[in-house]
C-alpha cells in the first residue's frame, strides 16, 4: 500500500495495513453513525417543531419522510457513480452536503425550508451509505472482512436505537435547531479525515458501469411512488377513508414504473438496479432476509414505546431503560458474530440469529399485561442478540457474493434493503393502528407477533443459503 497524505491511501494489496486501516474505519464509523442517527433523531422534536413553525402534525412527519425518501431514491445511482468515479469521492461529497444541509435545517424558519434541508441531508446521507460497505471491503483484508462488517452492523443497530436518547439529551438543555447544529463540526471532521484516510478504488478490468438520466429518473420515480403509496395506504386510514384510494393508485403506478425500469435493466452487464447480482441465488436470498429482518425490527422499534408507555403506563425513563436492553445485547453479540464469520456458514449463523430474534419478538407479543421489569429485559435482550447474530453474517454475504468490481452495487443494495424493510414495517404498523386505534396493548401485541413472522421468514431465507456457493472476490 502506498499513501499520498493529501489524497488518501491507494489499495495495492489485500486491504490496508495499520494504522491506515484504523483511520479509514474511524471515518466509516463516524459517517455511518451520523447518517443513521439523523434518520430518527428528530422524531422526539416533531411536536416542538410543528408548534414553532406553525404547522400541523401531518406536515411535520415530512421532516422524517423527506430524509428517508431522498436517501432511498439515490442510493443505487450513487453506488453506481462510486464504481465510475471512486467510492471515496462519493463519500466525501456526501458528508460535505450533509454538513451544509445541516446548516440549512438549523436556520430554517418555515416548515417548507426545513423539509427541503432535510431532503438535502438525505441526499448527503445516501452518499455515505451507498458506498460504505464497498469501502469496508477495500479497507479490510479478506480474512478479516467479517470483523469490518460486524463493526458496521453494530454502528447501524446502535445508531438506529440511539436517536431518541440523543435527542432527549440535547432537547433537555437546548432547542430543536441544536439537533442539526451538532452535525456541523462532526461532519467537517469526518470530511477532513476522510480526505487523508479513505482508499481509492483499485483498477478494474471490467470498465465503469454506464447508466442514463432516464434510468436515474425511473429509479427515483419507482421508489418515490411505492414509498408514497405504501405510506398513504397505512396512514390514509387514519386521516380518513377518502385518502385511501390514492395510496392504491400510487402503489400501482410505482409497480408499473418499476416494471419498465427493470425491463430496461434486464440484459445490461452492469445495470443500475443490480439485476445481475440478484441472479446470484445467495445474493437474492440474502436480500430477502435483510428486507424481512429490518421490517421486523422496525415493527418492534415503533410498537414497543406505545406498549410500554400507553398500555403498561410506564414513565419515559422506565421505558427507555427497558428498551436499552435491546441495543446493549446487540453491542455484546455483534463482535462475537464477527469472529464467527468464516468459521461457520453465514446462512447458518443468520438463520439461528433470526430464530432467536423471532423468539424474542414472540415473547414480547405474548407478555402479560403488567410484566415485571426483568420479564421485559430478557425479551428485549433476546431480540438484540438475535438480530446482531444475523446482521453481520448477512451483510458479509451480500458484499462478498458480488464480484469486486460490483462492490458499489452490493453496498447500495445493503442500504436499499434496510430502508425498504423499515418503510414496510412502518406501513404495516400504521395500518394496524388504523384498524385498532385504541392503545390498550392489543394492536401493539399484534404488531410484535407479525414482526416475529417476518423474522421467521427472514430466517428461512437465510437458512436456504447454506447450500448455495458464494461467488465474489
Amino acid at each position: 500500500m502506498s499513501t499520498n497524505p493529501q489524497a488518501g491511501p491507494i489499495v495495492t494489496a489485500d486491504g490496508l495495513a495499520q494504522p491506515a486501516r484504523g483511520q479509514a474505519m474511524r471515518v466509516i464509523i463516524l459517517g455511518l453513525m451520523l447518517a443513521v442517527l439523523d434518520s430518527s433523531l428528530v422524531n422526539l422534536a416533531l411536536p416542538d417543531i410543528a408548534r414553532e413553525l406553525h404547522s400541523n402534525a401531518a406536515e411535520s412527519v415530512w421532516v422524517v419522510n423527506a430524509y428517508q425518501l431522498a436517501t432511498l431514491i439515490v442510493l443505487l445511482p450513487l453506488s453506481a457513480l462510486g464504481e465510475r468515479i471512486g467510492y471515496r469521492r462519493v463519500y466525501l461529497v456526501g458528508i460535505a452536503l450533509f454538513a451544509v444541509a445541516s446548516i440549512g435545517a438549523m436556520l430554517a424558519s418555515s416548515m417548507a425550508a426545513l423539509i427541503g434541508a432535510r431532503a438535502l441531508q438525505g441526499l448527503g446521507a445516501a452518499g455515505v451509505m451507498s458506498v460504505n460497505a464497498a469501502l469496508v471491503r477495500l479497507i479490510y483484508p479478506r480474512a478479516q472482512l467479517g470483523q469490518g462488517m460486524a463493526i458496521n452492523s453494530l454502528v447501524v443497530a446502535t445508531a438506529s436505537m440511539a436517536g431518541p436518547t440523543v435527542a432527549a439529551a440535547v432537547l433537555s438543555v437546548a432547542s430543536w435547531p441544536w439537533l442539526f447544529a451538532m452535525n456541523l463540526p462532526l461532519g467537517l471532521y469526518i470530511w477532513r479525515l476522510g480526505r487523508r484516510a479513505l482508499p481509492f478504488n483499485p483498477p478494474s478490468e471490467h470498465g465503469a458501469p454506464r447508466f442514463s438520466a432516464l434510468d436515474v429518473l425511473l429509479n427515483g420515480a419507482m421508489f418515490t411512488l411505492i414509498f408514497l403509496g405504501g405510506s398513504s395506504l397505512g396512514v390514509g386510514r387514519v386521516a380518513g377513508a377518502e385518502h385511501g384510494p390514492w395510496g392504491g393508485w400510487l402503489l400501482l403506478a410505482g409497480l408499473a414504473v418499476g416494471a419498465l425500469y427493470l425491463w430496461r435493466q434486464w440484459n445490461r452487464p452492469a445495470p443500475l438496479f443490480p439485476i445481475d447480482l440478484l441472479r446470484i441465488p445467495v445474493f437474492a436470498l440474502s436480500m430477502g432476509s435483510s428486507v424481512g429482518a429490518f421490517c421486523a425490527q422496525m415493527l418492534g422499534f415503533l410498537a414497543l414505546p406505545f406498549l410500554l408507555l400507553e398500555a403498561q403506563g410506564r414513565s419515559h425513563l422506565a421505558a427507555g431503560l427497558l428498551i436499552t436492553a435491546w441495543p446493549l445485547a446487540t453491542a455484546v453479540v455483534a463482535p462475537v458474530a464477527g469472529r464467527l464469520i468464516g468459521r461457520y456458514p453465514d446462512g447458518l449463523l443468520g438463520g439461528i440469529g433470526m430464530a432467536v430474534f423471532a423468539a424474542g419478538l414472540l415473547a414480547l407479543g405474548l407478555m402479560p399485561a403488567q410484566p415485571a421489569d426483568w420479564n421485559v429485559v430478557w425479551r428485549m435482550a433476546l431480540c438484540g442478540a438475535g438480530f446482531a447474530l444475523f446482521q453481520s453474517p448477512n451483510n458479509h454475504t451480500i458484499v462478498t457474493s458480488a464480484p469486486l468490481h460490483r462492490s458499489g452495487a452490493a453496498s447500495g443494495m445493503l442500504g436499499t434493503a434496510r430502508l425498504t424493510g423499515q418503510t414496510l414495517g412502518a406501513v404495516v404498523l400504521a395500518t394496524i393502528f388504523a384498524l385498532r386505534p385504541g392503545h390498550d396493548g392489543s394492536a401493539e401485541s399484534l404488531a410484535l407477533l407479525l414482526a416475529a413472522g417476518f423474522a421467521a421468514a427472514a430466517g428461512v431465507c437465510s437458512s436456504l443459503r447454506v447450500r448455495q456457493p458464494v461467488h465474489g472476490h
